[in-house]
């Protein structure tokens, strides 16, 4: 079953707003925001040359890069004091989660995004290259 194309224009909407609502407590560190908007600016220049395969390749690394350090955040900055948990910071959190757990579906769009442009699937056959580079067919001419 293959899933519908995902414009990217509406994963930039989307992770935008829920990153705005994750900040609207002031539970999270600015370190958070530079990361999840530097990549949302990277996205808007993907949308923007629409034939550069690096802009997206740059758009899906900089998503896995901010899943690893949203988790971070979200375990060294989380309020555990015990204390009345507000609304607003329920919320939120509720907010800053659901963009995490979206992110893993906006990487799979995105690298359709990157095949659909020329990307390549990236091979790591390491035996392959290794016996490439030690043919003794440059040493006999």
């Amino acid at each position: 079953m293959e899933l519908p194309a995902i414009n990217i224009k509406a994963i930039v909407v989307v992770h935008w707003l829920l990153t705005t609502w994750g900040g609207l407590s002031q539970w999270l560190p600015m370190t958070y925001f530079w990361s999840n908007y530097t990549v949302l600016a990277v996205a808007v220049w993907a949308i923007a040359q629409r034939d550069s395969v690096d802009a997206v390749f740059m758009v899906l690394l900089g998503l896995l890069i901010t899943i690893v350090t949203d988790i971070v955040f979200f375990g060294v900055y989380y309020p555990r004091n015990g204390g009345r948990i507000t609304d607003t910071l329920r919320f939120s959190t509720g907010m800053a989660i659901f963009s995490l757990l979206l992110k893993p579906v906006s990487c799979y769009f995105i690298y359709q995004m990157y095949r659909e442009r020329g990307g390549e699937y990236v091979n790591f056959d390491l035996e392959s290259s290794v016996d490439s580079r030690f043919t003794c067919d440059s040493v006999e001419s």
